[in-house]
């Protein structure tokens, strides 16, 4: 059990951070023992602990005891941690050289976190404040130059590392489940049925141009080949025979996607009303935001999509700033699909600091709005579904790979090998730190003038031929949420001594949890031979355990992996 220290107001944060890491914990209680303890506070002499951690932006009134000597610096510090450059936004200390505190975590700018042994274990001075850089993450979000970092995983990432290798046996509950690398969700947001509605309008006319002169410089700058400029050449001029209804209609998506994925869940955000605009959207071409269909027009394509296990969201208007707008997109959608549990990706990405308690209070399950027009990575530095700040059940399920982001000429305007370069480091990135990768392809990406579908058949066959779970948006919402209801309580064993309960809620969660016991080498004052690794327990919820239970199990097993039942 960690025990932590903390300042009245970083209560919500903290609850909300150890959410993603999951991990038995419970504020510091005088008087209990813990093997590890977190500190943002000022005083504590009079905690003792295995390890303890002491984060800090700022000099605090034991450091001088201490004899720990540090100077501030100002704006942004990389710290790095093994192979691992993880940015720090709210502020950092640089410590001055001492011949009793070592150097444990470096920066440019200097050390940034000193480490000590004292009578009772480790001590660790960190010169930054752990929750209030998750506050700043899950609420700011991090700026383009770093999407690609996941900094909230690498954070939780140091501090498993330095509770190992204190030689401290612990558990927690991966964000993945059991069996698979990550989570995968495709996503579409569908803001053309097709081009037959578009008859001498802006999308007529910019389709033609980015057809003609716009395919002709992709050429030039080798970004197309001659074959893919005639296909687009071909398209442009059989437009009037697709008004005409003589020429299938090269934009329609379902029947390509359905055909690319097939076998796969995905989910797709439809426009709930069209023509409108919607409210506070600001710039010149806010006009533009307006589409030529709704979703009542589709009725034969949700049908069958449903058909298929694909699921229908909300692709909001007005969603992200009106509760009771929001509320009628909502059940313009659930009368289309007769589902009642219906999430949200707002169209164009619009949100303020706001939208999370405006969409709860319109009744959404969940938004995935958490994503860049700009670039692909992680804007809230995280690989998991998380409740955004404010928000007491909505969900976020951020969004990490977008079609456009890679591909236009006025965003990263990446080469097709570019693209897959920086998709395979998110790739990476989920196999190592687990999660869910959640991939956006728009409705006309697979056509003329884009033509985006050949990358998108490659990446979701890379996917396929990975250990992960293929999933809905609300599916993998709903595995996290069973996840996040698990709880950890200290109960009393047979001869009184304090153990750590693991109960859930649920009576069997689907696909099953990970209880990880993580085993240092250097432990032993327990009696049991232990192997350094990690123990994997299967877990559906069904059964309580005790963590002592569990590390007990695990330091005598010769396997890797046990299935609880």
């Amino acid at each position: 059990m960690i025990g932590v220290l903390s300042r009245a107001d970083e209560a919500e944060v903290i609850a909300e951070f150890f959410q993603l890491f999951k991990t038995p914990w419970e504020p510091f209680q005088a008087g209990r023992s813990y093997d590890v303890v977190f500190s943002t506070g000022d005083d504590i002499l009079q905690v003792k602990a295995r390890l303890l951690i002491l984060f800090g932006s700022q000099s605090k009134r034991d450091d001088s005891r201490r004899m720990i000597a540090a100077r501030p610096v100002s704006g942004e510090v990389l710290v790095r941690h093994g192979e691992n450059e993880v940015p720090i936004y709210t502020g950092a200390l640089v410590f001055d050289g001492s011949t009793t505190w070592k150097p444990c975590l470096e920066s440019s700018n200097g050390t940034v976190g000193v480490k000590a042994e004292s009578g009772d274990g480790v001590i660790l001075r960190v010169g930054y404040d752990l929750f209030r850089e998750v506050k700043w993450l899950l609420s700011s979000g991090q700026p383009v130059e770093h999407a690609h970092l996941p900094t909230l995983e690498l954070h939780i990432m140091m501090l498993r590392d330095w509770m190992i290798e204190a030689g401290i046996s612990f558990l927690e509950i991966p964000p993945v489940p059991d069996g698979k690398r990550f989570v995968v969700c495709l996503t579409h947001d569908i803001d053309f049925i097709g081009i037959r509605d578009h008859k001498f309008d802006h999308t007529m006319w910019g389709f033609l141009h980015r057809s003609t002169l716009g395919a002709l410089r992709g050429f030039v700058r080798r970004r197309i080949s001659l074959g893919r400029l005639l296909q687009i050449w071909r398209a442009a001029a059989s437009l009037p025979l697709v008004w005409l209804g003589w020429v299938k209609d090269f934009w329609l998506p379902f029947d390509w996607y359905l055909r690319v994925e097939h076998d796969l869940p995905a989910t797709y955000f439809l426009i709930p009303f069209k023509g409108r605009t919607g409210d506070k959207v600001t710039g010149r071409h806010a006009n533009r935001r307006a589409t030529k269909y709704d979703v009542t027009g589709l009725s034969a394509w949700t049908s069958r999509l449903l058909g298929q296990g694909c699921e229908m969201g909300v692709h909001g208007i007005d969603a992200w700033h009106s509760a009771a707008l929001g509320r009628a997109e909502r059940e313009r959608i659930a009368a289309v699909t007769g589902r009642d549990e219906i999430g949200t990706r707002s169209h164009w990405l619009l949100r303020d600091e706001n939208s999370a308690r405006v969409l709860e209070e319109a009744g959404y399950a969940y938004d995935s709005t958490e994503g860049y027009n700009e670039t692909i990575g992680y804007r809230s530095g995280t690989t998991q579904v998380f409740r955004p700040l404010g928000a007491r059940r909505l969900l976020e399920l951020p969004m990490h790979i977008q079609d456009g982001a890679l591909f236009y000429s006025h965003r990263l305007d990446l080469s097709e090998d570019e693209a897959w370069a920086r998709c395979g480091q998110l790739i990476e990135n989920a196999g190592k730190f687990g999660g869910v990768l959640t991939c956006l392809w728009h409705d006309r990406s697979h056509g003329p003038e884009r033509f985006w579908g050949d990358f998108y058949i490659r990446l979701v066959g890379k996917l396929r031929t990975l250990d992960v779970w293929f999933a809905t948006a609300g599916q993998v919402v709903a595995w996290f949420r069973s996840r996040r209801e698990v709880v950890f309580a200290r109960v009393k064993s047979n001869d009184e001594q304090d153990q750590v309960s693991i109960r859930s809620a649920a009576n069997s969660i689907s696909p099953p949890l990970t209880l990880r016991i993580h085993c240092p080498a250097n432990m032993g004052a327990d009696g049991f031979n232990h192997h350094r690794g990690s123990h994997d327990v299967v877990w559906n919820g069904s059964v309580a355990v005790t963590v002592e239970e569990l590390i007990q199990a695990a330091a005598v097993s010769t396997h890797t992996t046990t299935h609880l039942k």
